[in-house]
């Protein structure tokens, strides 16, 4: 939607009075809590208005007709709608922060060992999960240019190596050479050595075109250990966003909202409709800051009853991916940003520490 298109949306939403902010402010927190309607006799009491159930209640209709709220049932209290919630998180909200003992834990879980680059996802999935009682969804950190960081060649028998391959996004690629004559486990070391001085934080194109003699001098299997290392990097280099780990969908499926088996159905579905998901995550990738989707918004009509709050990590122009949490649209928005940004600040940390 462009600021055009938006421009009387907006000015409706700053025709709000102070009061009605203030009764869909405590609306949609109690709602968030309770995952049921809230009425005005509620508002009245929870939140120290100083006027009348009435008051409170032609303020809602107000609200209802500006399709910040609905009411399920005649003689129901309101529920927010995807326009409340929007105006709830961008409006209401305020600035969040997660509480300090919450990121000493966090903090504590990725820095008492180092991981490996599966094991980095992993624990950021679980982290997410575990911190905002919702799914985690995160992608490996996609380096632009694949660089190459550290080659190891290990002798299985005469005529077959095992090639270990360490990229500098943490990465480990293994393949079995054969080759056409016997290999001592010296000459194999050499050449490691070799290429571990010459071809160190280079890419594919930078290894390429080198103009290095030792490069150009390299021939036979010692050529072809060479042209195995540049197809493994160029396929790390084709890696879409498509590796996805996930975890907490337990914490979604024990949502209220999801007793309803078509409801948790379509959240299924959502999930496993991998090309639907990989383009919300690849639009993310490119953004700035936490992203949060609701669905039945825009271009995500076809997603109903969950949000996700998104966040893109790692360093431009060298390494990025895409982390966030995916739960029902009554999620605790302040709690969930919060830990989304937090934890993306720590995973871009861990990858400026791989690229130097």
């Amino acid at each position: 939607m462009t600021d055009e298109q938006r421009e009387p949306e907006r000015q409706e939403e700053e025709a709000l009075t102070p009061r009605q902010r203030e009764i869909l402010r405590l609306l949609i927190q109690e709602y968030i809590d309770t995952a049921t309607p809230v009425g005005s006799h509620t508002l009245r009491a929870i939140g120290g208005l100083g006027v009348s159930s009435a008051t409170i209640r032609n303020e809602l209709a107000v609200l209802e007709e500006m399709g910040y709220l609905a009411q399920p049932h005649t003689s129901a209290g309101r529920v927010p709608t995807v326009k409340g919630y929007r105006y709830f998180v961008e409006r209401l909200l305020g600035d969040v922060d997660l509480p300090l003992p919450s990121k000493r834990m966090i903090r504590h879980q990725f820095h008492q060992i180092r991981l490996n680059l599966d094991q980095w996802m992993e624990l950021t999935a679980a982290v997410l999960a575990h911190t905002t009682r919702a799914a985690s969804l995160v992608t490996a950190p996609h380096a632009s240019n694949a660089r190459f960081r550290h080659i190891q060649l290990i002798s299985i028998r005469d005529t077959l190596c095992l090639m270990i391959l360490v990229l500098q996004d943490g990465s480990i690629h293994q393949e079995m050479l054969v080759t056409t004559e016997p290999i001592s486990q010296e000459a194999l070391s050499q050449l490691s050595n070799q290429f571990n001085a010459l071809l160190y934080n280079k890419t594919v194109q930078e290894i390429e075109e080198s103009s290095h003699p030792e490069l150009a001098a390299l021939e036979g299997w010692r050529a072809e250990v060479l042209r195995h290392a540049l197809y493994l990097m160029e396929q790390v280099d084709r890696r879409s966003i498509s590796e996805i780990h996930r975890d907490g969908l337990i914490n979604v499926l024990r949502q209220p909202e999801f007793d309803d088996a078509e409801r948790l159905l379509h959240v299924l579905e959502l999930l496993e409709q991998r090309h639907l998901l990989e383009s919300i995550l690849a639009k993310t990738l490119n953004a700035n800051g936490v992203q949060i989707i609701f669905g039945g918004e825009g271009p995500y009509e076809d997603i109903s009853d969950v949000s996700l709050v998104l966040s893109p990590y790692g360093v431009r122009g060298k390494a990025t991916g895409v982390l966030g949490i995916l739960g029902p649209m009554r999620m605790p928005y302040g709690r969930a940003i919060s830990a989304v940004q937090y934890v993306a600040e720590l995973m871009s940390g861990l990858i400026r520490e791989i690229y130097g």
